[in-house]
């Protein structure tokens, strides 16, 4: 069981683990990778090598074997910064002032580099086209990005301008203020016409890559549901986001029976490759603006993918 969290990925992060039942007697490595999202067991191993991860103050190996209720205290160590090339790629930008941008991303656009993604990305994109004019909260792994949407969905994203737009921002995707709504094609007719999906969310007990419904290790994930129209085995529905979990639609329409269409990773096996990743578009954006404290909401259509999908389904 873990004691508290924040975003490991953007900060140092200070946590406890209290070990409980299912875990006692498993490896320690196994246990603060299944609780820790994105922690693979290499680096997991890594930060015990270097002393991070300990109980009573003395570092643990990897194969260290817990009994219940003993507390382990990890100290994740920052992550190491690397230099972002800025580069000239053109920006579908739908709104923009001095604090905040909102940018409408292509489907197959990486949002910001990793290993084997270190240029072509979208912060490469807003370095050149921003300068020193982003926000420095999550360091240079990711300057200005405020929440994330994967590399194969299209649509809206908010980036932050300085560090006071930053954190109010952040503050609203926190207490649930910040809107955010997509639309998908789902397998299958879904029978009620709207409804809520509240069920948690964790890692794959098995596949590290994959997001699953558990109630082990997981966080509350909140999606409304409302149906905008049927098709020969397959529906157009609006989704909207009460949380922001790694891949929480996709995860929540494959447990829902209704993947969406194209998913590679949670849809079916013979996958729509036509569609070159899941059909899902951020949609709508709506927040409190930081400085004028004005609520604006942003829009986009629907790219040609999606829309000629619908066409030959109707």
């Amino acid at each position: 069981m873990r004691e508290e969290r924040t975003d490991w990925e953007e900060t140092e992060e200070r946590i406890v683990i209290i070990i409980d039942e299912e875990q006692a007697g498993q490896r320690l490595d196994k246990i603060v990778s299944s609780v820790m999202d994105g922690a693979t067991r290499s680096v997991v191993q890594k930060w015990m090598e270097q002393g991070y991860v300990t109980r009573q103050g003395k570092p643990l190996s990897k194969s260290a074997k817990l009994c219940v209720g003993e507390e382990i205290h990890i100290c994740i160590p920052p992550l190491t910064k690397v230099e972002i090339e800025p580069e000239n790629i053109p920006l579908d930008i739908r709104y923009e002032d001095s604090d905040v941008l909102v940018v409408n991303k292509p489907k197959n656009m990486v949002v910001h580099p990793a290993p084997g993604h270190l240029s072509g990305t979208l912060v490469n994109a807003l370095l050149y086209h921003c300068g020193d004019s982003l926000s420095g909260i999550n360091g240079v792994i990711r300057p200005g990005i405020v929440h994330r949407i994967d590399k194969d969905t299209s649509g809206l994203l908010m980036v932050a301008k300085n560090d006071h737009a930053h954190q109010s921002l952040a503050a609203q995707i926190k207490d649930h203020s910040f809107t955010r709504i997509y639309e998908a094609v789902v397998y299958g007719k879904i029978k009620e016409e709207q409804g809520i999906i509240d069920a948690p969310i964790g890692r794959h007990p098995t596949d590290r890559k994959k997001m699953a419904v558990t109630e082990k290790n997981s966080r509350k994930a909140v999606t409304h549901y409302r149906v905008l129209g049927w098709y020969d085995g397959f529906t157009h529905v609006q989704l909207k986001l009460e949380t922001g979990r790694t891949h929480q639609i996709r995860v929540h329409m494959a447990y829902l029976g209704h993947p969406v269409a194209g998913d590679p990773m949670y849809g079916v096996k013979k996958v729509i490759t036509a569609l070159h990743g899941q059909c899902l578009h951020a949609k709508v954006l709506g927040f409190v603006h930081p400085s004028t404290r004005e609520y604006l909401e942003i829009t986009s259509e629907l790219p040609k993918y999606f829309t000629e999908f619908l066409k030959k389904l109707s």
